[in-house]
């Protein structure tokens, strides 16, 4: 095709040559970032522990409390890094791409940074709240919640990282249409296995068993599904 950068034909251990100096690129990016994000990790960290209603959560272990500390830095350094983890992804998988192809590059990388983002801020905003709240009122009456910093912070973290990369869901959409993987047609009628999916999902990430924080993950998952839909049309 007219205007295609056309790959040189690579061995095996090329490819593995290749895979290893972006994943160096892109742990060079996230030590970085989650340096940086150091600076931030005290907020943030104050911030994910507000739903427990002014409750300070324990410290079991000599380096409990550091341990957590840095792991709130690094989901902040993993949003921050998020541009360069998926430029590296990118170009590895599609090292080949038309000139017209490379202009999605400015499209794409911000838009997954952003989409991550958002994700991951719905998670600790709107829905830990909601959940944590629930989990602490959960026969209140018998039992005394106190939690532990570590594995709560641990707990955190998995679910914002879930939560935020299944907003990824319109973008990897919009590369399976543009690749041809994927049609408008297919997604249309397989609409009605993407809400089973979904919820599968949402029941998976959600961390309590009521419907009501289950509807919370399910309705902005379902609308970025349909989110992707509408970008299929424009691939």
């Amino acid at each position: 095709m007219e205007g295609r950068d056309k790959p040189k034909e690579m061995t095996l251990f090329g490819h593995l040559r290749e895979l290893r100096d972006r994943l160096i690129r892109v742990a060079i990016a996230l030590v970085v970032t989650t340096l940086f994000s150091l600076i931030f990790a005290r907020r943030a960290l104050k911030l994910l522990i507000a739903p427990m209603a002014g409750n300070r959560p324990q410290v079991l272990q000599p380096t409990g409390g550091i341990v957590s500390y840095f792991k709130v830095a690094f989901v902040l350094g993993l949003v921050l890094a998020m541009p360069v983890i998926i430029y590296q992804l990118v170009r590895f998988v599609m090292p080949g791409l038309t000139r017209q192809e490379n202009r999605y590059l400015y499209i794409v990388v911000p838009g997954a940074t952003i989409s991550f983002a958002v994700g991951v801020a719905f998670a600790g905003l709107v829905m830990l709240p909601f959940s944590i709240r629930y989990l602490q009122g959960f026969m209140s009456d018998v039992f005394t919640y106190s939690f532990e910093i570590n594995r709560y912070i641990s707990f955190v973290t998995s679910v914002l990282l879930w939560v935020g990369l299944s907003f990824e869901t319109p973008l990897i959409i919009f590369f399976l249409a543009k690749m041809g993987v994927v049609s408008v047609q297919l997604l249309t009628r397989s609409r009605k296995y993407a809400i089973l999916i979904v919820a599968i999902l949402a029941a998976v990430i959600t961390p309590t068993p009521d419907p009501f924080n289950m509807l919370i993950v399910m309705a902005p998952l379902i609308l970025l599904y349909e989110l992707g839909v509408l970008l299929a049309r424009l691939a």
